[in-house]
């Protein structure tokens, strides 16, 4: 029987300006529900997998809402806790021609930031799981979500459970707790087993400024110098010539050697956000059936492409859909 994929981190709301106008341009916002780690959670349980999401909301009818959007698409939300406080929001600009996309955060104080660490239990939350999915985002909310992530991942290596851990560095959340984050991170980072980051990331945890201007197999080779339970390394690679003209590929580095995948074209691109929770999904979930660590690459990147197509924050491809794109195939399906 397969093992559960326990994903934890904050929902929130996604409010968009309308495609090709300003913040509040118009007196119109589009809404979706969103948070990196619902995201994962949603693309592994479309792709077939038992996932459970941890999690306070606040007890609401915007938190059931949200609770219910997960639902919906197969995750379980038993242990998505309804607590005191305001969901968390971000507001989405999306870019257009050479305007970037731009997003405002607007988290603080919210049911999730304000849960005290002692509100999950660990120890039953990832009993019988495979894999712990988190990032970096949950520490950047707060002193409890950074102790709460601490406490996860700890619990995590003590029952033997995989970690996945997404650096997700959120520079403005970080500017708002006066701190770069990096001796936290860099803690987190000491339990993962697959990471998602790049040199940056690895700059910035190990105090190196030069890794970022390195090759990606130098900063490498220090991050697995420094983190010993460290095994995989996977990141996409992002060329942007235009908001709706990208190129993008991936490599991923094990303590072998790294590998590469191919390159794809993206044009006339629907929504960008969510894409990097795609292809984290899409690794995991190559990795959660023992696949080729070549094949897992392939199949995130291509899950990556496809969350280029869809809008809003979850993918929703299946996994045929995937491979469709991975495979090249326009052909209309009937």
């Amino acid at each position: 029987m397969e093992k559960n994929i326990v994903c934890y981190g904050e929902l929130l709301l996604r409010l968009s300006a309308p495609a090709g106008q300003l913040l509040l341009q118009s007196p119109q916002l589009e809404t979706c529900i969103g948070g990196a780690e619902a995201n994962v959670a949603v693309s592994l349980a479309r792709l077939g997998h038992r996932v459970s999401m941890v999690s306070s909301l606040p007890g609401n009818a915007l938190g059931m809402a949200l609770r219910d959007g997960l639902r919906m698409h197969g995750v379980d939300t038993n242990a998505i806790r309804f607590a005191p406080g305001r969901l968390g929001l971000y507001f989405l600009t999306a870019g257009a021609v050479l305007r970037p996309s731009e997003i405002i955060y607007d988290r603080a104080g919210s049911a999730f930031a304000e849960t005290e660490p002692a509100a999950y239990d660990w120890p039953s939350l990832l009993k019988g799981a495979g894999w712990l999915h988190i990032s970096g985002i949950s520490a950047a909310t707060g002193e409890y979500g950074a102790q709460a992530t601490l406490a996860a991942m700890r619990e995590a290596r003590a029952q033997g459970v995989k970690v996945s851990f997404d650096g997700n560095y959120r520079a403005s959340l970080w500017a708002m707790r006066g701190s770069d984050g990096a001796g936290v991170l860099c803690e987190l980072m000491r339990h993962a087993d697959l990471a998602f980051a790049d040199q940056r990331d690895f700059a910035l945890l190990l105090r190196r400024p030069a890794l970022a201007e390195c090759s990606r197999s130098e900063a490498l080779d220090a991050a697995f110098a420094a983190f010993p339970h460290l095994s995989m390394v996977a990141a996409t690679l992002r060329s942007q010539f235009a908001n709706d003209l990208h190129h993008l590929s991936a490599t991923m580095h094990t303590r072998s050697g790294p590998l590469q995948a191919r390159e794809y074209q993206l044009q006339g691109i629907v929504d960008r956000i969510g894409t990097g929770d795609a292809f984290a999904a899409g690794v995991l979930h190559g990795l959660a059936q023992g696949w080729s660590q070549d094949a897992c690459l392939e199949f995130g990147l291509a899950a990556a492409v496809a969350k280029h197509s869809i809008a809003g924050d979850f993918n929703l491809a299946d996994e045929a859909q995937i491979a469709a794109v991975r495979n090249g195939s326009l052909d209309v399906r009937r």
